[in-house]
């Protein structure tokens, strides 16, 4: 049996869905209940997962922002940021720092694919990126 593909879902698609962003959130959502439904092994990088919890208690709630991530950690994995993870991303010409760090995140989980909105940010990393729809078609 084939193993599941891995991908990192880069921080602005789970914003898309947590704070009802258009015109990106049906595909966001769409990708997101695929990762739920145990489509594809999804991942979030550790750096994305305190930026979330920040964004979601300052537009909502502490309370709520808990909540948000236990249910997020229910069907996605945290890949991890280490040291060699930060200075591998230093050595990525990516105008976006913080992008640069999620690709490298990808890369040491062994995901296949970073799924962004942004896909023009990832274009000179190790791993392809695809947008929402991109990544849903070949699933």
């Amino acid at each position: 049996m084939a193993s599941k593909i891995r991908a990192l879902i880069e921080l602005n698609i789970i914003l898309d869905v947590a704070q009802n962003r258009q015109p990106s959130l049906a595909d966001s959502k769409r990708l997101l209940d695929s990762a739920d439904a145990g489509l594809f092994e999804g991942l979030l990088s550790a750096h994305s997962v305190t930026t979330l919890y920040y964004l979601l208690a300052k537009y909502g709630s502490p309370s709520g922002a808990r909540v948000a991530l236990i249910e997020y950690l229910q069907f996605l994995a945290v890949a991890t940021v280490d040291q060699h993870t930060i200075e591998q991303a230093l050595q990525l010409s990516y105008h976006d720092f913080e992008d640069a760090v999620a690709m490298m995140a990808a890369v040491h989980a062994q995901a296949r694919f970073v799924v962004t909105r942004n896909a023009d940010h990832f274009k000179h990393g190790p791993l392809p990126a695809l947008t929402p729809v991109e990544f849903l078609a070949i699933l």
